[in-house]
């Protein structure tokens, strides 16, 4: 009996496409399936009853959701093309930075590109800027994160080498990660973004950029 696999996900999100790529990178063959955020499907609501948010992955019938859980699962499930370090210690601080990425470095680009006011935005530019840092750090002169080969912390951090260009972009907000200040990681971001299965993973950047100006424009009317 054929694998079933499903992505319930939406185009413009980066978690749903981490997904993408981690089963591209590993040549799983899956149906994906996009999400109307604003009416969600009985089926999000059936896979995902807790949180109610993309991505799931259904695999023969089985739910799994939260993109770096998900990751996790692809990676044990499928073993060729690891996206996990073998090496406790390294598997460990993968998931460590990745959470970083989550829980840190989102929250300061979002402020950065859409905060209230100039000084919240300059503010968030800064705290950002020392964010970066860390992840330049830990590249230590590596062609991936991954080492020789894109793993899941490059994965994860498709935020900043694709998404952070495109909110910069539609925000009209500075240039956070330039060459100048983080030689290692603008050079990572643009050799990873080059990678076929990340490549075919990632939405159109103008269509993006004009979606990403639409919410922004929303927001702004709000306030």
């Amino acid at each position: 009996m054929a694998e079933e696999v499903l992505v319930i996900g939406a185009w413009h999100s980066p978690y749903s496409r981490r997904v993408e790529m981690a089963l591209k990178l590993k040549g799983i063959d899956y149906k994906y399936i996009e999400e109307d955020l604003t009416n969600k499907s009985p089926s999000l609501l059936k896979y995902n009853p807790v949180h109610k948010k993309i991505p799931v992955l259904v695999h023969n019938g089985k739910p799994v959701a939260e993109s770096l859980v998900i990751l996790e699962y692809i990676d044990e499930t499928w073993k060729n093309h690891p996206i996990l370090p073998k090496d406790p210690y390294e598997r460990a601080n993968a998931r460590f930075w990745a959470k970083f990425i989550d829980e840190k470095c989102l929250p300061a680009i979002l402020k950065a590109c859409w905060g209230e006011d100039q000084k919240e935005r300059e503010k968030a530019a800064e705290e950002l800027s020392k964010l970066l840092q860390f992840l330049e750090n830990e590249l230590k002169g590596k062609r991936y994160f991954g080492g020789e080969t894109i793993g899941l912390l490059d994965i994860a951090a498709n935020m900043i080498g694709y998404w952070l260009g495109v909110l910069e972009e539609a925000s009209g907000a500075s240039e956070l990660l330039t060459r100048e200040k983080f030689p290692k990681l603008f050079n990572w971001a643009n050799e990873f973004v080059c990678v076929s299965a990340i490549k075919e993973s990632l939405p159109p950047r103008d269509k993006h950029v004009a979606f990403m100006r639409k919410r922004f424009g929303m927001v702004n009317a709000s306030k």
